[in-house]
Formats: structure tokens, C-alpha cells, sequence
């Protein structure tokens, strides 16, 4: 290649080297490397001649050039000649020091190009930059500093080379007046301390073994000396550090007595620097050297600057130390070694230090100061030994800090005692203390709260800390076995330490398998000599107590009951083996088992059943008494934890039940009453449950204490002074007495049946009794539970014995006054629902209620209940009472509704017949129309339970009348489609339930099934389903059922209270009464023929205000009797009904559809309306702007819109299908004509404009199609989305186009009959009646189906007409249809060859075609054709027709360009074997190869497409097999490997068109496509790159160079930096 093309093509770089983009600026610069690496001596030679010759240069763009030179040094240092090297060197030099002042970029850039060549060429750099560092003279900043970077470079060249340097340097020193000139001293001298320090500890490896550390001392002193004296003292920061950093590497080459003579100035001159910086790394890297040094030559005026030193780096150590940044880290790491340092040599002093500073409260320094002991302890030196108890003692200051910060410091440090040995020792256990107070710390936020300090140590992060502290003391330091068991069990009771029961649990569990499983004696555990350990008994309660609210304090429910089994032989030996059998079970329910899905009642029976078995296993009734007094005396443990307090109550009662001592028994009832916290609700429960428990062994002993308490001082009122507190007095009282009342009802359910009767009256009624009066609310809640426990204790024994409780009514009339001392408007307390519980178990005793008791008492209850507000109420607040949560509000409503119907049921089993059943009924009736939803589903409800209760009871002696039955039916029908699915299925529950009753009272056995009434259960499913079709057939069936079983008599009350219940409030309740009413009238309609007219008028005027369209459809059905009588008066309102059409004409409309006689007759009318009618008219938009608006014509638009809804009705299916091909057609060419349209504006139809004329149309098409079960062609259409693109003018022929098609695959056999149905429409009036037909047809020419239909003729003769059609929107499509034949029937293309090559031809030429559409349908036409049409007919043709495309190639329409290259690639068989052929593919090749980088991917498509088909033609095996092998439409292609390869393969076979080609891709340096230019530049760098020598002299270099450097300034960065890449091979 010339040497002045790659002159010029390096100028060309060169120029463009400062480029605004970064990605360019990087190319350029590779490219002149690679250059610079081929001809370096050449490359190098034009940049400098560049540089000189462009002295102003901006310096940005100097730098990037001398960047770049120093990248060819840099990687062609051995190739380039030593004139060479002395020019850059000369060149280097000069570009560094022409200015006297300091331009940091472009002279660092010349001094790095220095230093690379220093890596080589020391001496010859060395002789240039010592020329410029002469003695007297204060050389440039930049020599200095070139100096020091090759210092560091080129270690073992430059030191021989520095004693000589610093002898020049020494004398600058006290020249440098500037801080830039000493810091570039201060660095430079930094630099070589460092290098002279790695020569010397590397002297093996160094060219002259005999230098050493004296060959340098007296030099650095003295500069020492300078640096120390005065620059260190600059103000200038920058300066000041790195002074100090020199000072550090310096030290070490000074003599050990200059040193030691300088250390008491040197440690407190950098300790100062600490308060001038705020940078400290490098500070206490120097300090760090100062000591290693000094220690390292055993200093001994050191320990003189120990208090100093000390003082300052404690600051240093206590500061905050931030991770994220790695300076902070690195000073911390620095200033522990310097304590490491000095703690060899002085540990006494280091250690003695850090302790007393542990005791300054300051947080930052106590974590400082802990910092460094852990430091000390980690590093385990033997001088640590003698004063472990020293630290032992020190560290308890710390413990006690507030701070989480300072506690998390103390664990790490406790953690590294631990495994050096500190914690056997004496003091130990306060350590371990310390962690397990921390594993119990309480949470710091609340759920969802955030840290506002990102650097604070929450409680939990310290107890997760603290956890896995204590389990790894466990687990991994073996001698702490026998400091921690069985110690950590002191910290199992206390509640304090309850957070750390989990933790504390496993440890222990840990330890005792493991002191188990060896056999070791320390695992018994001898509690008497255990002095500060809690009894056997007291952990067994506490762990017991944990297990069952196994979820809290971090779950430490399994972990208790692990510990619990492990412990079995302390505990007691004879429980071993039963916790071994009864605990495993209890965890895996634990492990499967969520805080929400464990059933806490059975978990607490289960609980109490293993502690009942543990103690008949103990069978020592001292030890049982002594866990009985225990327990209790631990009972003020849970103040804090209620319902584990009451869970403890119950665990006493169980072990008093055990105990056999009376007086221990009667001792601890009397403890617990005296103790007990009567305030709370949750504590009474739980001690009269375990005063409950205790009675079942002690019934006389418990009744008696009861009694005994009930006479003490407990309930007098104080006469003291405490007269003050009077009213709390009297609270007090109250609560106690609630105590006492319940416990009697827990007696009265524990103690053994056959001693209780006998006391229910004398003992327990006659101490609770006398409570009734009270207005405590506290009482009255005790009292009716109590009251409830007692009847469900009566209950159980009156099934063994009979008893009359004459107290029964007392009671029950004592219960209501309750409820009506209630505030009616919500439900706040538990009141109603223990009521109506207490009745409900009172009920079924003797002697019976009286009727007025019975209404009375239901009266007041389901009022009660009934009337309270919607669960999803909230109250308001009132002064006395707190408002519920919404869980504990929806509980309380569950069990309120839940009681009450139990009381109903408990009322009706008194008196099971149709009048028992009607005085209950009568209380529910009023609620079943409520206007509130809750009401009406509440009394559904319950009427549902009662008749389910009355049908399971029944039992029919005589043949009865249920004469209920008309009634309830009346009321309860509506309700099947009431809003609310819970109450239509309990309504239909109802009937199904009444039906059943009502087949028993006619004389059908108990089991007879009446299939009809079987089937309404079936309809329950449906009901869920709020959809208004599924719940009117639901409806329909339940009536058809019902009618058949209701008497003659009962049915035309049913009638008229269903007309009632059109206008109910509940709008499903009016269509439910239509529903029922039309089915009622079609099964049994004859017997109520004189209502008839009276009915029709009702329901014609019911029609116009109801708004349910479900009402509506089943009024509408009743009307269709006029309609079928009337059909052309009845047709002519409803079209001149205004547009568009209210939800009344509407269902009139669909209405009609129900009958296919009249259906059929109103299609055929507006068929034929539709054919003769105009679809629109153009009307003028205004005299001013002109133009024509298209507007429908009101008639035919009216019976479209009619025939729309009458196809809606399911029913026209028949009478629609059977015209199908004719109302297809009709619709499809209304729809084509109503595309674009506007509904007409008139007086009558204000709103006619909101109608989408077109969209009608679609509609009623789609429902057409639907109605003709053509669910595939649905289906693809609604996919598609083509209805709503067949009603937009823009695209209407898209959405035909989708419908032909889906026509053609799914509906064959119906295209004949529609294709005959449409043909007269081509020759239309009107222009887009064609242009919808033309579409249909043209699509269905896509399929092959129109062949096996003999359809292809009727079609293409079509088509050939409509090539001459004036709209040009026509001729596309025509065009198109003819296209489609190759795809459709493509055996048919060579019958039509001629006709399609004459259309295709004179499409491409089409001159009206303003979007290029027809040209574009033609070629992609002629593609798919081509593929099928034989040689013969095409052979002369292929020539022309590849010219007529070329200029297609490089069109900007992407279709066309696309559809041209596809076109080409399709011609390629027909060209095989021609070269004339050949010569027009290679003509077109650079433009397809160019093109697979196209920015419209199909264009990229076509590109491969037509080179894999044309590769044969192309003339080269190895072109052909790398287009088909890489040019695959799913395979992404690598461009630049693809075009690398491709041009190799050029230059090998076609050397002689190597010319052509170059010369075809130069002109693409023109292309519009960013993308095209950048892959010329690439063929053209690919092209150079791959080229030999001989057949350089093809190509243009010229216009290469020319075109290339045209391209490096286009504004496209892609393209630049491809041209630059491709000027990177100009070599």
C-alpha cells in the first residue's frame, strides 16, 4: 500500500482523534495503534511531524496524540529504531516542559510517554532528563515528577541512578518556593525511599548486589531534614500529607542514631497533623512506619513519647468507622497495628491503658478502647496470660453502658474471652449473664417502623447477635460445657429473661444431650447443693406454661418442650419414660402447626392431660404438694402475661385434683382467692376453671372454702380511711363477687354428676342468686355464664335421672332482663349471646314454658339480635366502654347469631307442629322483607336452621293440612334472588325444606324422594352465581317444582303477592317474582284466565319504569303474544322508535326473536328494505368550507340497529341460520357501506349521533356468525380484534381481509352460496361497496379451499375486471387477490400465467398510485407467483423484470424495499445457468449484503432471503455455503465476522471485479441509512485488511482514502467510528 495513503489516512485520524464522542475518540485511537503497531517507526514519524506542524493545537486534542503515542511505545518498544526512540524521547521531553507553566493533562500525557520508554531505554531517558535537571536550577514540576513515576516503573533501572539524583535534588530543596514544586519534591522523594526499599529487600534480583541502605542515609537525612523542618509546617493540606507520607518511607534509610536523636520531633509532629487533616489514612500509615522502624532498631526514647502517642491513637481508634468507605477502614486497620507495634514492646503500659479508658462513659471511647482489647485478646500473645483477671475485672464498667453500640462491642469481645479461656475463670458467669440479659432484650420498633439512624444497633440486631453468640459458646467451645449447665437453667423462670427462652432452651438442650449421650455425672443435677437454681418443680411449671402458648416470646413453645424432656430425670426420675412416649408427639404437632392454625383449646387440653398423667406417674404426693404450692407462689411471675397466668391457674387445679392432702388443698384455694387479681376478666376465668378442675377430686372441701371466702373481710366495705377510695372499693367488690359466681358454675360443670344435683339449689343457686339485681356489667357476665354452666352440668345428669328445676323460669326471666338492659344499637359485650346460650341449655329442663313465656322470651331475643346494626358497623365510642377490634367484633356477632338460633331450636323442640312452628315463625316473618340486607339474611337464616330442625323432628301421626304452606312460599320464594347468595341459598333450603315437610303431611313415607323436589338441592350451585340468566332459570325450575306441589286454593294468593313483589325494594327480588309469576302462568295459567287482561295491562305499564333488564327480558316474553298477533303494526313502531333505541324497544326487539315465525318474517323484510333502500346521502358540511359528509338514511339504519337486538335472542338461531348465506352477504355489504358513515341528526333523535352506524352493522354481523355456531370463525375474529377494525374507515379492508380468511379455513362449504350472494355487488354505485367485496374476495384467493369449491374462476375473472376499476383502493386489491393465487392454488398460477404477468407488470408501473400501494402489492404479487409459474413462461421476461426492480432496492418506503428484494431473490431460479443473469445478481450484491444491517428488520429478512436463494447463482461454492449456512431468518448474524470472512472469499475468486465492488460500495458513503454507511466503512476496512499485495492495484486507494475520511466526519458516531476501524487496516 502507498505510504501516502497511510499518511493521509493517519492525518485523517489524527484529526479527527479528538472527537466529540467518547466511543469514536477510542476507535480512532485503536486504529492508530494497530497502525502504530504495523509501521511504527512511520506512524510515530506522522504524529510527531503532526504535532510540530500544528503548534496550537487545543490541548485536548495534543493529549489524546501523545495517549497515543505512548500506546504504540508502549506495545512496540523492541521494534522501534533507537533514532526513532531519541526523536519521541526529544519530542516527549519537549511537549513536557515548552511550558513553564503547570498543564496537568497534556504534560503528564508527554511524561507517561517517557516513562514507557524508560522501561526500555533508561539511559537515554536518564540523559535527556538529566539535561534538564541541572544543579543551581529549579527544574519543570514535570521532570520531577517523570523521575519519580520511573522510580516506580523501572525499580532496578533507576536507584543506581537516584544517590546522584538526590545529590542535584538536595540543593533545589531550599530553592522550591511554590507548594506545587516541594510536593512534587515531597512525592518524588517518597517514591524513591520506597524503590531503594524494595531494591534492598529484593537484592537477589537486583543488577548490583552491593548497594546498601548507608549508600542513601546522609542524602535522605538531609532532605529529611528540609521536608521536616519547614515544609511540614506548610498550610497548604496536600503539601502536609504528603510530607508526612515521605517522612514514613524515609525513616527507614536513616542512620538508627539520626533516627532515634529525631523520634521525640518526628511522633509528636505527626501526631499533630491529626487536628490540622481531616484525611487520616495516610497520617497513621506514616505514624505506623515511624514505629515499625523505631521498634525495629529497639528505639529507646520511644517509651518517652508514649503518652502522647497512646492519647492520640485512642482518638483515632474510637472514631466512627464507615464500611463503605475503604480510607476510613484502612486508618482503623493502621492505627490497631501501631497498638499491635507498641503492645511488643510496652504491654504493661499498652494494657494498663486501654483499661482505665474503659471506664470513660464516652460511647465512642469505650467502643474504641474495646475495639483494641479485642484486638490484644485475638492476638494471644503470652504476655496476655498474666492479665486475663485484670481484664475480667475492667470489662464489668462496659456491661453496664446503655449504649447497643457499646453492648455489641462488649459481646465481641466476651465472644473472643471465650475462646481464650477467660470465662472459666472466676467472674466468668457475669458474662455470660450479660449475653443471655441481651438474647432477652424487647424489640425497638413496632412492626413497620423504620431505622431513622442507619448506623444504630437495634435491640434486634443485638439479640440475634447475642443468640448466635450463645450458640456458638455452646456448640464450638467445649470447656464452656460445664460453665454453662446447668447454670442457664437459673435464667429459665425469671421473667425478665422470658425473650431469651428460645435460645436459652437449645443451649441447654445442646449440652444435656450431649452430657447424656457421655454418660457424664455432671448431667444429674443435685438442686440442694444448686443453691441459686429454681426446683425441679418450678422449671417444670414454667416450661409447661411456655408450651402452651408455644408461638410467644419468639416461639419458644417446642424448645420448652424439648428442654422439658431432657430434664425428665432431674425433674423427677419416674417421668422419663412417659415424657419420652407423650412429648415427641406434642412437637410434631408444634412443627406442623402455625400460630393461626393451632387449635389452642385442644393444644391446652392436651397440655393439662400430660400433666395429669405426669403426676398420677410421680405418685408422690409430697412432691405433687410441693408443686402445688410453688406453682402458686409463682403465679405473680405472669401479672404482666394474663392468659398465661390463667393457663397456670388450670395446671394448679389439675395438681390440687392429684393431691391428696386436704390441707394443702383447702391452703392453696384459699391462696389463689386471696391473691388472685379479680380486675381482670381473663385471671377470673382462669381461676375459677382451676378452682373447677380441683373440685372434681374435692368437691366438699371446694364448696366449703368457696362459701367461707364468700364471708370474708374481702367483701366488706372498708370503713378505714381508704373511704376515699370508695367507689374503687366497691369496683373491687364487684369484680371479687364475679370471681366467686363463676367459679360456682365451673364447680357445678367439673364436680362428678352424682354428687351435684343435690347442691345446685342449697349450695350454688342460693350464693349466685343473690347477685341478680346488680348493675355491674362484670357480674351479670359471670352471672349468665354461671347460670349456663349449671344448666349444661343439670343437663348431663338429668340424662340418668329425672329432675324438676323449679328455678327455671327465675332464671330465665333474670336472663331477659339482662338482654333488655342492653343498648339496642350495637353489640359491645358478650351479654346477648351468653343470654341467649344460658336459655338455650335451660330450655330442654322441666317443668315447660308457657306460651305467653315462650313469645316473650323469643320477642325480646330475636328483636335483640336482629336489630343490631351490620357487623361491618363501627359504634361510636361511648364513655364507659372501649370499642371492639373489627376481629373480636366479628367473633362476638358469630357466636351472637349462633346462640340464638340454638334458642329457637331449643323453643320448637318444646312443641314440633305447624302451630309450634308458626309461634316461632311469626317472630322471623317481619325480618324476611326487611329493607336492610343483614336483616333479612340473619332471619333467612334462622328460618332455614328452625325448618331443617322441624323436618329432622317430624313425625306425622294423623294426614294433617300444612296449612303454612301458601304463606310461607309467598315470603320466602322472592328471596331466591335476594342480593345477598347467602340468603338465596338458605331461601331455597327453605322450600326445599317445606316441600319435604309438606310431602310428609300428605302421607309419603319418611324416606319417599320426590325426584322434582330432589333436584332443587341441584340448584343451590347456581344460586352462587350471580349472573342474571343463570338465577332466572334457577328461578323457573323452582317454581316448575313448586307449582306442581301447591294446592289449587293457595295458588292465586301466591300470584298477586308475587305482582307485589315486582315493585319489592330488592330489584332481585323483582325479577325473582317475574320469573316465578311466567312460569307459574305457563304451567298453570288456565286456572286464572279471567286475570289475563288485568295482567297484561300491569305488566305493559311495570315494562317502562322497571330498570332490571332480567325483569324486563321476562315481561317482554308475556308481550310477544301481541306481537305474534300484530306483526306489521307492532314492526312499524318500534322502526320509528328515536335512534337510538331505550333498553324498552330494545328488549321489545329481542323479544320478538323468541318466536321463529315472526323472527323469520321481520329478516326477510328488512333483507329486502335493506337491497333497495340507499344506505346514505351526502350532505354539503357548509357553504364556507364545502365538502361532503356521508349520512345514514334513518330507515335502513332503524332495522338494522331492530335486527341487531331481534339476533340477540338465542331463539332466532333457527330462523337466522337457515337465511345464512343471504343475510351474510346483506350484512357484510351494509357493513361496507356504513363504514365512514354518520348517523342522521334530527328532532326526534336528539341523540342519533352517539350511534357508530358502521359499528351497528358489525354487531350484527358478529351475532350472525355466533348465531350460525361458527365458533372457530368467532373465536379468530374476536383474537383478532377484526370486528373493531371492520367498522373504522382506516381499517376496514384489514378487518374483511381477517373475516374472508377465517371464512375460507373454518366455514368453507358456506362460501358458494355467499360468493353468489356478493357478486352483484362488484358492479355497485357505490365506491366502497366494491372495495369491501373486492377485499373479501382477494382473501379468499389466499386459500385453496376456493378450488376444491370451484369458486377460482368466478373469483380471478372478478378480479381481472377490477384491475380496471377508477378507485385505486379496488385495483390494490385486485392486484392483491391475483397475487394470492400462489398461495391459494398455486396449480392454477401457470393457467392464468399470462393475465397474472401482464397485471403484476403493469402494477409496478402504475402511475395513480400515490403510497406506492399497487406497486407494492404487484412485487410482493410477482414474488409469490414466480415461485410457481413455469421456466417457459417467465424465462424472456427475468432480464426486464430485474430492472424494472432495481431502483426499488434503495427505496425509503421499507414495504417496497422489501417487497423488491424479495421479488429478486424469487427470480433467481428462473436466471440459473445464465450469465447474463449472474452479472445483474453481482451487480445487486453490494446493495443486499449492505442491506442485512437495514434498521426495518423484514427489510433484513428479504436481504437473507434472497441471497440464501440466489447464493447458487453467485459463482463461488464457498460464498454460496456461507450464505445458506449463516443467513438464516431465527439465527442473529455476527456483521462484522460475516463481512470479514465474505471478503476473503471475494478477493479469492473474483480478483477482476474487485474494482466493481469497491467503486459500488464507496457510492453507499452517500446512503440516507446511518446504518448502511457504517457497514460500507466495514466492507471497505474488511476488503483492505484482507487484501494481498498483488491485488492492491485494483483498487482506488484515492477514492478509498477520500470517501473514508469524508466518513469520519459524518454526523452519525457510528459511522465515524466504523470509518475509523476500517482505516485501523491501512497497512
Amino acid at each position: 500500500m502507498d505510504d501516502t495513503d497511510v499518511e493521509q489516512v493517519t492525518l485523517a485520524l489524527l484529526d479527527a482523534a479528538n472527537d466529540k464522542d467518547a466511543e469514536v475518540q477510542e476507535q480512532v485511537r485503536k486504529s492508530v495503534l494497530t497502525l502504530g503497531k504495523q509501521q511504527p517507526d512511520r506512524v510515530l514519524a506522522i504524529c510527531q511531524d503532526y504535532l510540530l506542524k500544528h503548534p496550537k493545537l487545543v490541548v485536548s486534542h495534543r493529549v489524546v496524540i501523545l495517549q497515543t503515542i505512548e500506546l504504540i511505545v508502549s506495545s512496540s518498544i523492541e521494534e522501534i529504531s533507537a533514532p526513532r526512540i531519541k526523536s519521541i524521547i526529544s519530542l516527549a521531553s519537549d511537549e513536557m516542559t515548552r511550558s513553564k507553566e503547570v498543564i496537568p493533562d497534556w504534560q503528564q500525557a508527554a511524561s507517561n510517554i517517557l516513562v514507557a520508554v524508560g522501561n526500555k531505554h533508561i539511559n537515554d531517558i536518564m540523559e535527556e532528563i538529566l539535561s534538564k535537571f541541572q544543579p543551581g536550577i529549579l527544574p519543570h514540576f514535570f521532570v520531577v515528577q517523570t523521575l519519580a513515576n520511573l522510580s516506580d516503573s523501572n525499580v532496578y533501572g533507576m536507584v543506581p541512578f537516584l544517590n546522584a539524583i538526590l545529590g542535584t535534588m538536595l540543593p533545589m530543596l531550599g530553592m522550591a518556593k511554590q507548594d506545587n514544586m516541594k510536593w512534587v519534591f515531597s512525592s518524588a522523594l517518597c517514591h524513591f525511599s520506597d524503590s531503594i526499599l524494595e531494591y534492598l529487600a529484593n537484592l537477589d534480583k537486583a543488577p548490583d548486589p552491593t548497594v546498601r541502605k548507608d549508600t542513601f542515609s546522609s542524602e535522605i537525612y538531609a532532605a529529611f531534614d528540609i521536608l521536616f523542618n519547614t515544609w511540614l509546617q506548610s498550610r497548604e493540606l496536600k503539601l502536609r500529607m504528603t510530607v508526612a507520607e515521605a517522612v514514613g518511607s524515609m525513616c527507614h534509610l536513616m542512620a538508627s542514631d539520626k533516627l532515634e536523636e529525631q523520634i521525640p520531633r518526628i511522633i509528636p509532629a505527626i501526631l499533630s497533623l491529626y487536628k490540622k487533616n481531616n484525611e487520616h489514612y495516610v497520617i497513621s500509615k506514616s505514624l505506623c512506619q515511624v514505629l515499625d522502624a523505631s521498634v525495629n532498631m529497639g528505639s529507646r526514647v520511644l517509651e518517652t513519647q508514649l503518652d502522647g502517642l497512646l492519647i492520640a491513637l485512642h482518638q483515632q481508634v474510637s472514631a466512627p468507622v464507615d464500611y463503605s468507605d475503604s480510607l476510613t477502614v484502612k486508618n482503623h486497620n493502621e492505627v490497631l497495628r501501631c497498638f499491635s507495634l507498641l503492645a511488643n514492646s510496652f504491654p504493661d503500659r499498652l494494657v494498663m491503658f486501654v483499661l482505665q479508658r474503659l471506664e470513660n462513659s464516652n460511647e465512642r471511647s469505650r467502643l474504641g478502647s474495646l475495639a483494641v482489647l479485642r484486638h490484644f485478646i485475638n492476638s494471644s500473645t503470652s504476655s496476655m496470660e498474666s492479665k486475663k483477671l485484670l481484664i475480667l475485672a475492667s470489662i464489668r464498667q462496659p456491661m453496664a453502658d446503655h449504649s447497643n453500640k457499646v453492648k455489641k462491642r462488649v459481646i465481641q469481645v466476651i465472644s473472643a474471652m471465650a475462646h481464650h479461656g477467660y470465662l472459666e475463670l472466676e467472674g466468668g458467669e457475669l458474662l455470660v449473664r450479660f449475653i443471655v440479659q441481651n438474647c432477652a432484650l424487647p424489640d425497638t420498633y413496632q412492626r413497620g417502623q423504620r431505622l431513622t439512624d442507619p448506623e444504630e444497633v437495634t435491640n434486634e440486631a443485638l439479640r440475634t447477635m447475642c443468640d448466635n453468640t450463645l450458640h456458638l459458646l455452646t456448640t464450638t467451645v467445649g470447656r464452656l460445657a460445664d460453665v454453662l449447665w446447668p447454670k442457664l437453667l437459673y435464667y429459665v423462670t425469671p421473667s425478665q429473661y422470658s425473650n431469651a427462652t428460645t435460645p436459652l432452651c437449645k443451649s441447654l438442650t445442646v449440652l444435656g444431650n450431649k452430657k447424656k449421650n457421655n454418660q457424664e455425672p455432671s448431667f444429674h443435677i443435685d438442686f440442694t447443693q444448686e443453691v441459686n437454681l429454681p426446683s425441679p418443680q418450678t422449671l417444670m411449671i414454667r416450661l409447661l406454661v411456655n408450651a402452651a402458648f408455644p408461638f410467644n416470646n419468639r416461639c419458644h413453645g417446642a424448645p420448652s418442650l424439648s428442654l422439658l424432656q431432657i430434664l425428665s430425670n432431674n425433674i423427677h426420675p419416674n417421668t422419663e419414660v412417659l415424657w419420652e412416649k407423650e412429648i415427641p408427639p406434642l412437637l410434631s404437632v408444634l412443627e406442623e402447626s402455625t400460630a393461626e392454625s393451632l387449635d389452642k383449646k385442644q393444644w391446652d387440653e392436651k397440655l393439662l392431660k400430660l400433666l395429669s398423667k405426669t403426676l398420677t406417674t410421680v405418685d408422690d404426693d409430697k412432691w405433687v404438694c410441693q408443686l402445688a404450692a410453688e406453682a402458686t407462689r409463682y403465679l405473680s411471675t405472669y401479672n404482666n402475661a394474663l392468659e398465661e397466668k390463667s393457663f397456670l391457674y388450670r395446671c394448679i387445679g389439675m395438681t390440687l385434683q392429684k393431691c391428696f392432702n386436704k390441707e394443702v388443698v383447702k391452703k392453696q384455694l384459699q391462696e389463689i382467692l386471696l391473691t388472685a387479681r379479680h380486675n381482670d376478666a381473663v385471671e377470673r376465668e382462669g381461676v375459677a376453671m382451676g378452682i373447677g378442675l380441683c373440685a372434681n377430686s374435692h368437691l366438699e372441701g371446694t364448696l366449703t372454702k368457696l362459701d367461707e371466702f364468700g364471708k370474708s373481710e374481702a367483701f366488706k366495705k372498708s370503713q378505714s380511711i381508704f373511704n376515699l377510695l370508695k367507689e374503687r372499693n366497691d369496683v373491687e367488690v364487684e369484680k371479687v363477687k364475679s370471681t366467686l359466681i363463676l367459679c360456682y358454675g365451673h364447680v357445678a360443670l367439673n364436680a362428678p354428676p352424682e354428687k351435684i344435683l343435690n347442691r345446685i339449689d342449697q349450695d350454688i343457686l342460693r350464693c349466685i342468686s343473690k347477685h341478680f339485681n346488680t348493675k355491674d356489667l362484670t357480674m351479670k357476665l359471670s352471672l349468665i355464664q354461671s347460670v349456663g354452666l349449671i344448666a349444661k352440668a343439670i343437663s348431663e345428669c338429668v340424662k340418668k335421672q329425672g329432675y324438676i328445676f323449679s328455678r327455671k323460669q327465675e332464671l330465665i326471666t333474670v336472663m331477659l332482663d339482662f338482654i333488655k338492659s342492653e343498648t339496642a344499637d350495637s353489640l359491645r359485650t358478650p351479654v346477648r349471646h351468653l343470654v341467649m346460650t344460658t336459655c338455650a341449655n335451660l330450655m330442654p329442663l322441666d317443668p315447660s314454658l308457657s306460651e305467653n313465656e315462650s313469645f316473650d322470651l323469643l320477642k325480646v331475643c330475636v328483636n335483640s339480635v336482629f336489630s343490631l346494626p351490620s357487623e361491618t358497623h363501627t359504634p361510636e365510642k361511648s364513655k364507659e366502654e372501649e370499642i371492639l377490634d373489627p376481629k373480636q367484633r366479628k367473633v362476638l356477632y358469630k357466636d351472637t347469631l349462633a346462640a340464638l338460633q340454638e334458642l329457637l331450636k331449643s323453643v320448637l323442640a318444646r312443641d314440633a307442629t305447624p302451630d309450634g312452628l308458626q309461634s316461632v315463625f311469626k317472630h322471623l316473618e317481619s325480618w324476611l322483607s326487611s329493607g336492610q340486607d343483614h336483616e333479612r339474611e340473619r332471619a333467612v337464616a334462622a328460618t332455614a336452621h328452625i325448618l331443617a330442625y322441624y323436618l329432622d323432628n317430624l313425625n306425622v301421626k294423623n294426614m294433617v293440612c300444612f296449612h303454612n304452606l301458601g304463606a310461607l312460599l309467598g315470603r320466602l320464594s322472592p328471596r331466591c334472588s335476594d342480593p345477598h347468595p347467602a340468603v338465596r341459598i338458605a331461601a331455597v333450603d327453605c322450600i326445599y325444606t317445606l316441600l319435604c315437610i309438606q310431602q310428609q303431611y300428605e302421607g309419603f313415607s319418611l324416606g319417599y324422594k320426590d325426584e322434582a323436589v330432589e333436584d332443587l338441592l341441584s340448584l343451590k350451585d347456581q344460586l352462587d352465581n350471580p349472573d342474571h340468566t343463570v338465577l332466572y332459570k334457577t328461578c323457573s325450575d323452582l317454581t316448575k317444582v313448586m307449582s306442581k306441589r301447591l294446592p289449587q286454593p293457595q295458588l292465586t294468593t301466591l300470584v298477586f303477592m308475587l305482582f307485589e313483589g315486582l315493585a319489592d325494594s330488592q330489584t332481585n327480588c323483582c325479577r325473582a317474582s317475574s320469573v316465578i309469576l311466567n312460569t307459574l302462568l305457563k304451567n298453570r295459567g288456565g286456572g286464572l284466565q279471567d286475570l289475563v287482561p288485568e295482567m297484561l295491562e300491569v305488566l305493559h305499564v311495570r315494562l317502562q319504569s322497571v330498570t332490571e333488564e332480567q325483569v324486563r327480558v321476562a315481561v317482554g316474553q308475556t308481550v310477544l303474544i301481541l306481537a305474534s298477533q300484530h306483526l306489521q303494526t307492532v314492526i312499524n313502531a318500534l322502526v320509528h322508535q328515536p335512534l337510538p333505541y331505550d333498553s324498552w324497544t330494545s328488549e321489545m326487539w329481542m323479544a320478538l326473536g323468541a318466536d321463529p315465525i315472526v323472527a323469520s318474517q321481520i329478516i326477510e323484510m328488512v333483507m329486502e328494505k335493506l337491497v333497495v333502500m340507499a344506505p346514505y346521502v351526502d350532505k354539503k358540511e357548509s357553504m364556507m368550507r364545502g365538502g361532503a359528509t356521508k349520512v345514514a338514511t334513518s330507515q335502513p339504519l332503524a332495522m338494522t340497529c331492530g335486527l341487531r337486538e331481534l339476533l340477540l335472542n338465542g331463539q332466532s338461531q333457527e330462523p337466522a341460520v337457515s337465511r345464512f348465506p343471504q343475510l351474510f352477504s346483506c350484512l357484510t355489504v351494509r357493513l361496507g357501506a356504513s363504514v365512514g358513515v354518520l348517523a342522521p341528526k334530527d328532532n326526534n333523535a336528539k341523540q342519533a349521533g352517539s350511534i357508530h352506524v358502521a359499528g351497528v352493522a358489525a354487531d350484527a354481523l358478529r351475532i350472525l356468525v355466533a348465531r350460525a355456531q361458527l365458533d372457530e370463525v368467532t373465536k379468530r375474529l374476536d383474537e383478532e380484534d377484526a370486528w373493531d377494525a371492520m367498522k373504522e374507515q382506516s381499517t376496514h379492508v384489514t378487518g374483511i381481509t381477517l373475516l374472508a380468511r377465517a371464512m375460507a379455513k373454518h366455514a368453507g362449504p358456506r362460501l358458494p352460496a355467499i360468493v353468489e350472494c356478493l357478486c352483484p355487488s362488484l358492479n355497485n354505485i357505490y365506491e366502497c361497496q366494491r372495495i369491501t367485496v373486492t377485499a373479501f374476495f382477494s382473501e379468499l384467493l389466499n386459500h385453496h379451499v376456493v378450488t376444491e369449491l370451484m369458486l377460482i374462476d368466478v373469483l380471478m375473472n372478478n378480479m381481472m375486471e377490477r384491475i380496471s376499476d377508477p378507485c385505486p383502493t379496488v385495483r390494490m386489491l385486485a392486484v392483491r387477490g391475483l397475487g394470492n393465487i400462489a398461495v391459494g392454488s398455486p396449480e392454477k398460477v401457470n393457467k392464468y400465467a399470462k393475465e397474472l404477468l401482464a397485471a403484476m407488470s403493469s402494477g409496478m408501473e402504475e402511475k395513480d398510485d400515490p403510497g406506492k400501494l399497487i406497486t407494492h402489492e404487484a412485487m410482493s404479487g410477482l414474488s409469490k407467483v414466480l415461485l410457481h409459474l413455469d421456466k417457459k413462461n417467465v424465462h424472456l421476461l427475468v432480464v426486464y423484470i430485474f430492472m424494472k426492480i432495481k431502483p426499488f432496492l434503495e427505496s425509503d418506503n421499507d414495504d417496497i424495499r422489501c417487497a423488491s428484494i424479495h421479488l429478486m431473490g424469487n427470480l433467481s431460479k428462473f436466471g440459473s445457468g445464465e450469465a447474463v443473469f449472474k452479472d445483474q445478481i453481482h451487480n445487486v450484491l453490494v446493495s443486499l449484503l449492505l442491506h442485512l444491517v437495514d434498521p426495518n428488520p423484514q427489510v433484513v429478512k428479504a436481504c437473507k432471503y434472497a441471497m440464501r436463494v440466489c447464493a447458487p447463482v453467485v459463482g463461488s461454492e464457498q460464498i454460496t455455503a456461507m450464505f445458506q449456512n449463516h443467513l438464516h431468518d431465527d439465527k442473529s448474524l455476527h456483521y462484522g465476522e460475516f463481512i470479514n470472512d465474505l471478503t476473503k472469499y471475494l478477493i479469492q475468486d473474483f480478483p477482476g471485479m474487485l474494482n466493481f465492488y469497491h467503486i459500488s460500495v464507496i457510492q453507499f458513503f452517500k446512503s440516507n441509512w446511518p446504518e448502511v454507511r457504517a457497514a460500507a466503512a466495514m466492507f471497505i476496512g474488511f476488503l483492505l485488511g484482507n487484501l494481498q499485495q498483488e491485488h492492491l492495484s485494483h483498487l482506488n486507494m484515492g477514492t478509498i482514502t477520500k470517501g473514508l475520511v469524508m466518513l469520519l466526519q459524518d454526523p452519525d458516531p457510528v459511522v465515524r467510528g466504523k470509518a475509523a476501524e476500517a482505516m485501523g487496516h491501512f497497512h
